[in-house]
């Protein structure tokens, strides 16, 4: 299956001379979604991974197909100010701008491992904070999934010591 074929490109979004890669015409393709969850089921082993992430908010989409498939949970990076109870925040630099993420301080048990997914891999920042601030509470990352991969930003770079997975590479 051709995943790219499915993905809809927006001149100019968020702001001009980017061009956004919009992967949602894939959810509504229940083949598509399958297909995603099997081609990372071949990469990433259910027994080496005990929850998986999803950063806010595509990521969530994604986390909760492969938790689904792999009969595991799931738990939520988010920006600041959107979790009750005690947390802990990490602020880091994406290619927009600034932004700051938190996940709640007892959510995981010291060293379980984390698959962090998210839908796409662009310069870095996100998915570096986003393995911080899962260490930060005790995770151990086993890696990440992306749907797509925006190759020439070189995000790669800054998580190269995972596993890392991705679907569509531009």
């Amino acid at each position: 299956m051709n995943l790219e074929d499915r993905i809809t490109i927006y001149p100019n979004f968020p702001k001009k001379g980017i061009l956004f890669k919009d992967f949602s015409p894939i959810l509504k393709d229940p083949s598509a979604l399958s297909y995603m969850a099997d081609e990372f089921a071949k990469h990433f082993h259910p027994k080496d991974i005990d929850v998986f992430a999803g950063t806010e908010a595509r990521g969530f989409v994604l986390a909760s197909i492969l938790a689904t498939r792999y009969n595991k949970g799931i738990v939520m990076i988010r920006k600041a100010g959107k979790l009750p109870g005690k947390t802990v925040k990490l602020a880091y630099t994406t290619e927009y701008g600034k932004d700051t993420f938190e996940i709640q301080k007892d959510i995981l048990k010291k060293g379980e491992r984390v698959l962090i997914c998210d839908d796409l891999l662009a310069t870095g920042g996100t998915a570096q904070a986003s393995a911080k601030l899962m260490e930060k509470v005790g995770g151990n990352i086993v890696g990440f999934a992306f749907i797509i991969e925006l190759v020439g930003l070189g995000g790669i770079k800054k998580i190269y010591k995972y596993n890392c997975k991705s679907l569509v590479k531009y």
